[in-house]
């Protein structure tokens, strides 16, 4: 089966040309086939999804449909709880983990019709930009095996590439969804902060993290927007705020390229940007320019501590959060009777966590530590707060920041973990939009010389993701990046 979208998925439903159980049949048949390579899933749910997409079908053929995605196979980044599934976050520390209760997102997805097909690989608790620190091995991009698909949301994006599922819901603390979007050559939407209610996601970095679609179309992402927003009186960090209508607004199709300005911090595209990259994005700011968006150079004067601001506040808040993970009431555990308390932390927590986990909340622990709390992290709190207004400022003048989505093409795998500062500047163009909150997208425009897709990043203003969708999916025609693995 070839890669298809949410949309033409429903209209094969309502036109009578298949029914969620073959889709469902399809796509396990693949995913037993191919992933023992790619290694884009943890664990599948292939009892209950058959099951469900039996009953689905009943409710196809009598055309009963709860939406658009009802009937549709989707998976779920293996950081989103499922009541009596397995949760690992990609780490040994949770490898035995079964949670008791369902996150929003699942819940949400679950109440709209979709079938959970399974829950995909990721770098361990979402740290890490390549997938290659999950304890159950790397994942694979199946665009050339030797390279990384990115991260965290690695096998989210691969398994969306490789069509191993139709839709996955990954997370973007730093550029977790987005970048390996880019890296695999699909559309990765991160929410304006919020937006998404984060009830039942493994934490990372409270104050950054965010659910998001990973798609192949722009439509895909605001359809999925459209059911997983809206108020959660179970997470205090809930915008409140009713659901979103973006899929309407798209359909309608009522607007134009010359009603829109997009601003290029240009001074962030300097040392670092790969020349393949720079040369097919001046060439798409060209194409724009020609169908009528207007292109305004801005500054975003802050942002080149963006990176650096990120690894204080998200280390900081990864140290406080992964502190519960100690092996007493869940996680991994390997009790010695002659240990003492204190040994029995110690050795639970060293053999639990992988390196880059441990090097992130040693990193987090340095910064809030007395004498050091002044000096890292509420400096960092001070620069988060100017990039803000720095966005701010550059809104008043263009609806929406146009970059690529990252500064390299994938790289091979292996070739970075031993520089972890390297592995850092991957994301040195995706970190800004989440220390601002911003509604931040990747879509794929062009290939490199060696078949790697490159993505373009378009970041809008706070909770104005209707007009962030309208301007991709202008962009998405235009480019008309209609190209696979």
């Amino acid at each position: 089966m070839k890669r298809m979208s949410i949309e033409s998925v429903a209209k094969g439903f309502r036109n009578k040309e298949f029914l969620p159980s073959e889709i469902t049949k399809i796509l396990l048949k693949n995913i037993k086939k191919i992933d023992s390579e790619l290694n884009t899933y943890i664990s599948l749910f292939e009892e209950s999804a058959l099951k469900n997409a039996i009953l689905f079908d009943d409710d196809i053929n009598k055309g009963n449909y709860k939406s658009l995605i009802h009937g549709v196979p989707i998976s779920l980044k293996d950081i989103f709880l499922v009541k009596d599934e397995l949760c690992t976050c990609g780490s040994r520390m949770l490898s035995n983990y079964i949670s008791n209760y369902n996150s929003t997102v699942y819940e949400k997805l679950q109440y709209s019709g979709a079938v959970i097909l399974g829950k995909n690989n990721m770098d361990e608790f979402a740290m890490g930009s390549s997938t290659e620190t999950s304890f159950y091995g790397p994942t694979l991009n199946p665009w050339n095996k030797d390279k990384v698909p990115g991260g965290s949301s690695g096998g989210s994006a691969a398994a969306v590439s490789a069509g191993l599922t139709i839709a996955s819901i990954g997370t973007d603390t730093g550029g977790s969804i987005r970048q390996p979007a880019s890296f695999c050559g699909i559309v990765g939407f991160k929410p304006s902060y919020g937006r998404i209610s984060r009830f039942g996601m493994i934490a990372f970095s409270s104050s950054l993290d965010q659910a998001g679609p990973l798609v192949t179309s722009v439509n895909d992402a605001a359809i999925l927007l459209d059911i997983l927003s809206g108020f959660d009186s179970k997470d205090s960090t809930s915008v409140n705020l009713p659901s979103t209508q973006c899929y309407k607004v798209l359909k309608k199709g009522k607007f134009a390229p010359n009603n829109f300005t997009l601003g290029v911090p240009f001074e962030l595209l300097g040392d670092g940007l790969d020349e393949e990259i720079r040369k097919n994005f001046e060439m798409l700011i060209k194409s724009l320019t020609n169908v009528g968006f207007k292109i305004k150079n801005i500054s975003l004067p802050n942002a080149q501590f963006a990176v650096a601001t990120y690894y204080i506040i998200a280390p900081s808040e990864a140290s406080s959060n992964l502190s519960r993970y100690d092996g007493v009431r869940y996680g991994f555990s390997e009790d010695s009777e002659d240990s003492t308390l204190e040994e029995f932390y110690i050795n639970n927590r060293s053999k639990g966590f992988g390196d880059e986990v441990k090097r992130r909340i040693m990193l987090g622990t340095y910064s809030l530590s007395s004498g050091y709390y002044d000096a890292y992290y509420l400096k960092a709190i001070k620069i988060k707060n100017m990039i803000i207004n720095d966005f701010n400022n550059a809104f008043k003048g263009v609806d929406c920041v146009l970059t690529p989505t990252s500064p390299e093409l994938p790289f091979d795998i292996g070739e970075k973990r031993n520089d972890p500062l390297k592995m850092y500047l991957s994301d040195i163009l995706t970190i800004p939009a989440n220390l601002a909150e911003l509604p931040s997208i990747s879509i794929p425009f062009a290939l490199s010389m060696t078949n790697l897709p490159i993505g373009l990043q378009l970041t809008g203003n706070k909770l104005d993701e209707e007009k962030l969708l309208k301007i991709s999916s202008l962009i998405e025609k235009e480019v008309s990046f209609d190209k696979e693995p």
